[in-house]
């Protein structure tokens, strides 16, 4: 009988530190529906934001509260107390504590230069706050995880003080002790040597690895950390985060489970991870990285002919592990001749019936190929992909058509606000409903209009919310006859949300593409839910 491997606990910071990075920024409902991503993924534990720092955060934990997502998975992150406050004064620990989240994770000084210099206190003091800070917090909620701030640069710098603080951390009750590579400047065989120093001297205790990417080896030092002793990973999906970026998780779980044998998450889980990383990257509204290894859409393009003739005999000429493991799929880029089993994958999500040999397959894949083609991408989109399975399959009800639209934009002065309505014709149950709208805006007056005509007929729609919409210009060289896509994320009274996705180069005819797949896509679940 063989041995289990070792569970590492995995921990995403992505909410928090991803959105330190440049051009990152995510809404309150875009957190919400990546915690759900991340839920579904197998994530342990997901730091949903720093409470006392922002009203965005604040907001998040209100709507998480009530959203009905596992609290269990849920961490809410802030500092130690102030030096010169107590925890029950110090508002950044009560909101802390108002986050009403089970786990708390808690940052502490390790670099003795950070204690004098940047909080100007002594190192006695400072060892009061961790113990003080984490002794509070254990007795108000279930776990709590400390972050040593810049451990690795203040174990160098002054060991015994270092140390002073995970056991100052300990004995206060500290779930875990995370040793953080705040600056991301040391290397692998450093990481490797002093984490197991530190497992050493602190004895009976989980220890983490927090990683930057400052020398591009923030993979490598967590791994290097991983086989040194720490069974607890924090890092960002798609490797977000401040400067160059935190510890890439879309690549140590599978290094970590793939290469080195331990367990992360389930091998069906794992065929996910593609998925999670374009979802979270759309999200942003920042373009995917092609090349990330794993889940970039070239980790498994192949062109050179050698490559590609030696490939197709046995892939494991070319690849270091089977693309569909982490959900990606070798690509032939003159010849795309993978996919299918992507698509069975897919529609068994769905709960449709779709065998890989099947002339559905082929229609559908088919079809897949000419839309990438011209610039749609499903990730964050899977409301219109799903659509457009059941279509494809003549499986998709026929709840309307549209006869016509137009959009009237006007402004009828320069002191005045822009005047927008529109205009639409449809066909549903047989009857011909025209009907006009004005909105806030050419888009909001569109879908005004569409709600207007239809709610007639289908009273459900009154329930149906935009919560966000997204822009992306795919050919900027084009300027402003450039090709924009248009993703649109909405929500019903359950808190049920999806996302559809619309493209061309008239924004408008855009968003009334994705408008119209999330109302159809809504009319499918009720209709479903009563079946």
């Amino acid at each position: 009988m063989g041995t289990l491997a070792k569970k590492i606990f995995l921990y995403d910071t992505t909410l928090r530190d991803g959105t330190q990075g440049e051009e990152i920024n995510f809404t309150a409902n875009d957190k919400l529906l990546i915690v759900q991503k991340l839920v579904d993924f197998g994530m342990d534990c997901i730091e949903g934001g720093w409470p006392g720092s922002n009203p965005r955060d604040i907001e998040f934990f209100e709507l998480l509260s009530r959203s009905g997502l596992p609290l269990e998975r849920v961490s809410a992150f802030g500092s130690t107390r102030r030096a010169r406050a107590t925890c029950e004064t110090d508002e950044s620990i009560q909101a802390l504590l108002k986050a009403h989240v089970p786990n708390l994770t808690v940052v502490g000084k390790s670099w003795d230069l950070h204690v004098t210099k940047g909080l100007g206190i002594s190192l006695e003091e400072n060892i009061e706050l961790i113990f003080d800070t984490i002794r509070y917090l254990k007795t108000r909620v279930d776990c709590v995880f400390y972050d040593a701030e810049h451990f690795f640069d203040g174990y160098v710098a002054n060991p015994g003080h270092a140390l002073k603080t995970l056991e100052a951390a300990k004995s206060a009750g500290a779930h875990c002790l995370v040793l953080c590579e705040t600056n991301g400047g040391r290397l692998p065989n450093e990481i490797e040597r002093m984490v197991k120093e530190v497992s050493s001297a602190v004895g009976d205790i989980q220890l983490g690895i927090h990683c930057h990417n400052d020398s591009e080896t923030a993979v490598a030092n967590t791994l290097m950390a991983v086989l040194a002793g720490a069974s607890h990973v924090q890092g960002t999906v798609n490797g977000y985060g401040e400067r160059c970026g935190n510890a890439n998780l879309c690549s140590i779980i599978p290094n970590l489970q793939l290469k080195l044998g331990f367990s992360c998450v389930d091998a069906e889980k794992l065929k996910q991870l593609r998925d999670l990383s374009g979802f979270v990257a759309e999200l942003g509204n920042i373009p995917h990285n092609n090349r990330q290894p794993y889940v970039g859409r070239s980790a498994f393009a192949h062109k050179g002919g050698i490559h590609v003739s030696a490939v197709l005999k046995d892939s494991a000429t070319y690849e270091h592990i089977s693309p569909e493991l982490v959900g990606n799929r070798q690509r032939v880029l003159v010849s795309d001749l993978s996919g299918r089993s992507n698509l069975v994958y897919k529609a068994s999500e769905f709960g449709l019936n779709l065998d890989a040999k099947d002339e559905h397959t082929l229609h559908v894949l088919e079809r897949l190929k000419v839309l990438e083609s011209q610039g749609f991408q499903y990730e964050g989109a899977e409301a219109s992909f799903e659509i457009l399975m059941r279509k494809s399959m003549g499986q998709m009800p026929g709840f309307f058509e549209l006869l016509s639209y137009s959009v009237l934009d006007a402004k009828r002065a320069q002191s005045e606000k822009p005047f927008s309505e529109a205009t639409v014709m449809l066909a549903v149950e047989g009857e011909i409903e025209h009907t006009a709208a004005t909105g806030n805006g050419p888009v909001n007056a569109l879908d005004n209009a569409l709600r207007k005509a239809l709610l007639r007929f289908f009273p459900v729609l009154s329930e149906l919310q935009l919560v966000d919409y997204k822009v992306r210009i795919l050919s900027s060289k084009d300027g402003t006859q450039a090709l924009t896509r248009v993703l649109i994320c909405s929500r019903n009274k359950k808190a049920q949300t999806w996302g559809t996705v619309g493209l061309a180069t008239n924004i408008v005819d855009a968003s009334y593409q994705a408008l119209v797949d999330a109302i159809e896509f809504m009319l499918l679940k009720e209709q479903q839910s009563k079946a």
